[in-house]
């Protein structure tokens, strides 16, 4: 047998009124207005086919027959909210797929992931290591990081790090016999490729650089491969801030240069649209986002 229910809004707006016993506290609860309150209410009169209310001088009384509605569906909705709460609570518990770049896996999340296991020890955290997004979250994955320009349709982007591309080589290349005083020394060292020459080519047109040969010199798949090369002093690369900075903090790499190349793409936090204030996927957004922000701010203020 089918069951019989009345519209679930009108009841929940007749909730509110019954409560406050008032439609116009009732509409500020429920951020409508108080004609949305009394239309609610009149629907589901219509439905019951009896009065819920009736107004005496200026306040608001419940009848006889809303009285007794009211005190049986007012339990029910403290056991939806309190469902609610719970399944909200298990949400902020268990496993959270981490799905991102190696490289930023490697050089910023991993070694930072410690406080937020300390922060979180309720959440089990499960890196995902993928060298290409591709636009949209499989079912397995709760949040990314995305490298790109932020335009990801149906999905919340946070932008965690603007990307900054610099030239960085290991401090015994500075020292030894060919010289690093300018740009236009990059002639006589090996340039050192991610993925392809485009970010060498970039930085050589922004800096109108005539003589520096872009097409030599390895290329290699991954962000970490290239700027270890460049810490055993195999030649100069473009590093990313990001992910070069472990590197240049240790004294591994130095940055001979003061130019620098802003890129159009940055690195960030990526969720479903729905999920983005939720349980587990909350937590580390706010962990996440607020680390970056302060990073940024210790630099800035450095």
């Amino acid at each position: 047998m089918s069951r019989r229910l009345p519209p679930l809004n009108s009841l929940k707006v007749f909730e509110a009124a019954a409560r406050h016993l008032s439609f116009t506290r009732a509409a500020e609860e429920l951020f409508v207005t108080q004609a949305a309150v009394s239309h609610q209410i009149k629907a589901l009169e219509e439905f019951l086919g009896l009065k819920l209310f009736r107004r005496r001088n200026r306040s608001l009384l419940l009848t006889e027959e809303g009285q007794s509605y009211f005190l049986d569906i007012k339990d029910v909705f403290s056991a939806i909210s309190e469902a609610t709460d719970k399944v909200l609570e298990r949400g902020a518990k268990g496993a959270l797929t981490i799905s991102l770049p190696p490289s930023f896996a490697i050089q910023w999340l991993v070694p930072r992931l410690a406080d937020f296991n300390e922060q979180h020890p309720e959440i089990d955290v499960r890196i995902k290591a993928v060298d290409l997004d591709e636009g949209s979250l499989t079912d397995d994955v709760d949040v990314a990081i995305y490298y790109g320009r932020g335009n990801w349709t149906g999905l919340r982007a946070d932008k965690l790090y603007q990307e900054y591309l610099l030239p960085v080589c290991s401090p015994m290349l500075l020292a030894g016999i060919k010289p690093l005083r300018t740009l236009s020394d990059l002639k006589l060292h090996t340039l050192l490729h991610d993925t392809s020459r485009k970010e060498w080519k970039n930085y050589v047109r922004h800096y109108e650089l005539t003589d520096i040969n872009v097409n030599q010199g390895p290329i290699f798949s991954h962000s970490t491969m290239v700027l270890q090369a460049a810490v055993h002093g195999q030649g100069i690369a473009l590093g990313n801030n990001v992910l070069a900075q472990p590197e240049l903090d240790a004294g591994r790499l130095v940055c001979p240069f003061d130019e620098i190349l802003m890129s159009k793409n940055a690195f960030y936090l990526v969720c479903q649209e729905r999920q983005a204030e939720t349980g587990r996927i909350q937590a580390f957004r706010d962990w996440v986002l607020a680390k970056a922000a302060r990073e940024q701010e210790d630099i800035t203020d450095a």
